[in-house]
């Protein structure tokens, strides 16, 4: 899975005006966006983590290893933050909606991680079940 995510992430992030700072999402905005979605996400040309959006804003995420987190989010000033069901500090992103899909910038810290929306590679997310041992 992360193979075919290269091509589709390098060409995302090769785009111009990736790197343009756009107006952060509300809570409304960002909901409305992605509500009922599956996204995958990129970072640096490779595969990040893959996010489900459910009603009343709850979310299952993912880095890609099968290990899924429950949560929840909520809109922070101009973050939308996300609490995971295995932390108790809040994760907070500032959402920006570009011509290529979402922007997110990592506590809105100019240094810290960015992540991109990445196309619609027709993989599904995958949970495994909790760990089974003798």
């Amino acid at each position: 899975m992360r193979t075919l995510l290269m091509i589709p992430l390098c060409a995302l992030l090769a785009l111009p005006g990736m790197g343009k700072a756009a107006e952060p999402m509300g809570a409304e905005e960002f909901d409305s966006y992605t509500r009922g979605k599956t996204l995958f996400y990129g970072f640096d040309g490779t595969a990040y983590g893959v996010e489900r959006y459910l009603p009343n804003r709850r979310v299952i995420w993912s880095f890609l290893d099968g290990r899924c987190q429950e949560g929840h989010w909520y809109q922070q000033a101009d973050q939308i933050c996300f609490l995971y069901e295995d932390r108790n500090d809040p994760q907070c992103w500032r959402f920006s909606l570009t011509p290529n899909g979402l922007s997110a910038r990592f506590q809105n810290d100019p240094e810290a991680t960015e992540l991109y929306e990445a196309e619609d590679i027709g993989e599904e997310m995958i949970c495994l079940g909790p760990d089974v041992g003798v």
